[in-house]
């Protein structure tokens, strides 16, 4: 196992930095807390702290109640004690939600300290996580700190799509961490490991098993494997963390114990209302269930001629009394298609199937909406749906596992996508109604919000099949703790803690570090736009392997039941979405929005071919016709990979030997696959439409 790559960002192997630490360095050597004090989180908290510390300075804190010393950090929940409580300002304190924290540096005649105060045991947690964080990036500065931190969302989750076989589905990191050979892996201390990571980036809630739930996963429910899923929600809980598991809607049928699955049938609501009992019995602080219904080939309330609102009812009426919430997913979607029939739109599905329902679905059920329409693409649309069902709970649903943006042997670092998505302007309730407001409840009168995401681990020796993919998950939940921070910062701090001093990265405060830091930056920074220019051009999507998702396949899925559409032929390319010649999807924005899409004027380029049909000479805003930045973008996209595999081969010796090699030979192998990309969209697009490079270049 490579030691480091599996430690992530929680090596501890950089250096304390800041211009003003050393003034605050013997502070370092001591924790001042109440023993017996708390629960579980935050005897999880303390002990975190000093295993930091202790990695950092080389020495073991040592641990003490006693406050009258003249140098020490101080951690505690608000209330515990004098030097917390003159640390956390009043109004901080009642202002603060129950997960977030202040850090400060107090100077108290002859005393100095450091107080780390969470509002609860979780912001605690919180709290001493980001106080590492800041000593490896920041250090402390000249003026100390003065730090005070909230969550902007509420629902902070990971989603995996784990199958008890060992198998991960849209899994590219090995295998599952969590079961194998159906059975629960409840004593695997990656379990324990990968709580750490998640608690470190402000994660508080997991789904630990496949959305697709299959025979044997339906049984998780029951008191066949409750007993071991229960210790894996101990281990989850210590750090802040609730379980989640994905049901099957059709448990009662497959179970064999009732013959229908009719949410209305009064036997079915009992069969729900025991399972919740049972398994709030085992695991008193249960989630709640994830359930994907109706939806490419799953059971669902469809069956029944009942509706969505009906399937997510029975299940959050069960989970109520133990205050248990249902995440109800909305990719829903005929997946029987007929290609040449240009009316059905898979885009609009979603929208069409629940926008309907709003204000039916109980306070306790939350829609679980994809950022685009379509799943998980390059580069799509955000989802029209989100924020237009104003009286049903809702949150975003992103993927952190690449399935089609390079499955992890490709760098893409998405957290420029997912900044987009949470920026953009629904325009829903006026100028301004931006999806991180709605996420955050802010915009709308919501009860359960926030986001979600499909993990990218498995048992690799580094949890994600590529060193740099690491990037993702930390990225994921920075942002969803604070979404008004920037990429470069995310990335910056992911490489300092990550590469640290094994791989001379020399934190300085700043953005501006070692050259290993600025090599990976830099190529974290260009990575998803150089694997849209590579792979498939103006949002028109997939073009990948059918089932793989891996490599350029353009007609793969063209002529499928799954409704992924290019329509390209001799003449153009794109999908007609307007309200005018097309789906009509356009429509489904509000006003403002709606008419930037369905205008070739006023269209943006990144998504014209998702939204428009146009002949290959159709100008872009940026002067270039369409098959010329398709030639273009795609010769572009592999000089910047081998750009990228130049600099970092150009670090050997400066980053360890084993994370050096193989991020060597993955990067190869992006160049290799992006070659081929190049070539086969080229070549298909140049004999498809007659014109040829204007550059003159190779295309076969």
């Amino acid at each position: 196992m490579s030691t480091r790559g599996y430690k992530a960002w929680l090596g501890y192997d950089g250096k304390v930095t800041g211009q003003g630490t050393a003034q605050w360095a013997e502070c370092l050597n001591t924790i001042v807390y109440h023993p017996g004090e708390g629960g579980v989180v935050q005897r999880t908290a303390l002990l975190e702290l000093a295993a930091g510390l202790s990695a950092l300075t080389k020495r073991e804190p040592e641990h003490t109640s006693d406050a009258g010393r003249s140098r020490f950090v101080a951690a505690g929940v608000m209330g515990s004690s004098p030097v917390i409580e003159g640390a956390a300002g009043q109004a901080e304190t009642d202002d603060l939600p129950a997960e977030g924290f202040v850090i400060r540096t107090v100077k108290d005649g002859k005393r100095a300290y450091i107080a780390i105060a969470g509002k609860s045991e979780r912001g605690l947690l919180y709290g001493v996580f980001h106080f590492l964080r800041l000593l490896q990036t920041e250090g402390i500065g000249e003026g100390g700190l003065n730090v005070v931190e909230r969550p902007c969302f509420g629902l902070r989750m990971i989603n995996q799509w784990d199958n008890m076989d060992g198998s991960i589905e849209r899994g590219y990191a090995g295998e599952s961490i969590f079961y194998r050979d159906n059975a629960v892996l409840k004593d695997s201390p990656r379990i324990r490991d990968y709580a750490r990571l998640l608690a470190s980036v402000g994660i508080n809630g997991i789904a630990i098993n496949n959305v697709n739930v299959h025979q044997e996963e339906t049984k998780l429910i029951t008191e066949r494997y409750l007993p071991d899923v229960a210790r894996i929600a101990a281990i989850f809980r210590a750090y802040g963390i609730k379980l989640y598991l994905s049901v099957n809607f059709a448990g009662p049928v497959e179970l064999g114990q009732l013959d229908t699955a009719d949410p209305l049938d009064a036997s079915v609501q009992a069969w729900w209302r025991e399972r919740a009992e049972c398994v709030y019995r085992h695991i008193p602080d249960f989630g709640g269930f994830l359930v994907k219904a109706d939806s490419e080939n799953r059971p669902g309330p469809f069956t029944y001629g009942r509706d969505h609102a009906d399937g997510a009812n029975v299940l959050a009426d069960a989970l109520l009394p133990y205050g248990g919430i249902v995440l109800w997913r909305c990719f829903v979607y005929n997946c029987h298609q007929d290609w040449r029939d240009r009316s059905t739109d898979r885009a609009k599905a979603a929208y069409d199937h629940f926008k309907p329902l709003d204000g039916r679905f109980r306070d306790n059920v939350v829609l679980q909406i994809k950022n685009g329409p379509m799943d998980f693409q390059v580069r799509e649309p955000v989802s029209p749906l989100f924020g237009a069902m104003p009286r049903t709970n809702g949150m975003m649903e992103f993927q952190v596992t690449q399935e089609y943006t390079g499955q992890q042997r490709h760098v893409c670092y998405l957290v420029p996508q997912w900044k987009e998505v949470l920026n953009f302007d629904t325009r829903l309730k006026g100028e301004g109604t931006f999806v991180k407001d709605i996420a955050a409840g802010r915009t709308h009168p919501y009860s359960h919000c926030g986001i979600t995401a499909v993990s990218n681990i498995g048992d690799d020796d580094n949890w994600t099949g590529h060193h740099l993919a690491q990037s993702n998950l930390y990225g994921y939940g920075r942002l969803i703790w604070n979404p008004e921070l920037s990429a470069e910062e995310i990335a910056v701090e992911w490489t300092r803690q990550t590469f640290g001093a094994a791989g001379s990265v020399r934190p300085t405060g700043s953005l501006e570090g070692s050259r290993a830091e600025k090599v990976i930056v830099e190529w974290l920074m260009a990575s998803w736009r150089t694997y849209e220019d590579y792979t498939s051009p103006l949002g028109v999507g997939w073009m990948v392997r059918p089932h793989y998702h891996y490599g350029p396949d353009v007609d793969g899925y063209e002529y499928s039941k799954w409704g992924t559409y290019h329509f390209a032929d001799c003449l153009g390319i794109g999908v007609d979405r307007t309200q005018a010649t097309g789906t009509g999807y356009t429509a489904q924005y509000a006003p403002e929005v709606a008419a930037r899409y369905e205008s070739l004027d006023t269209c943006p380029d990144e998504l014209l071919l998702f939204f428009h049909h146009v002949p290959y000479t159709h100008k872009l805003h940026s002067g270039k016709t369409v098959i010329q930045h398709i030639y273009d973008t795609h010769f572009e996209g592999v000089r910047r990979v081998e750009e990228q595999l130049a600099s970092w081969l150009a670090l050997e010796g400066q980053i360890d030997e084993a994370r050096f090699r193989h991020v060597a030979d993955r990067a190869a192998e992006q160049l290799d696959n992006a070659k081929l990309w190049r070539d086969v969209i080229n070549t298909y697009f140049y004999r498809k439409s007659g014109i040829p490079d204007t550059h003159g270049r190779t295309i076969y």
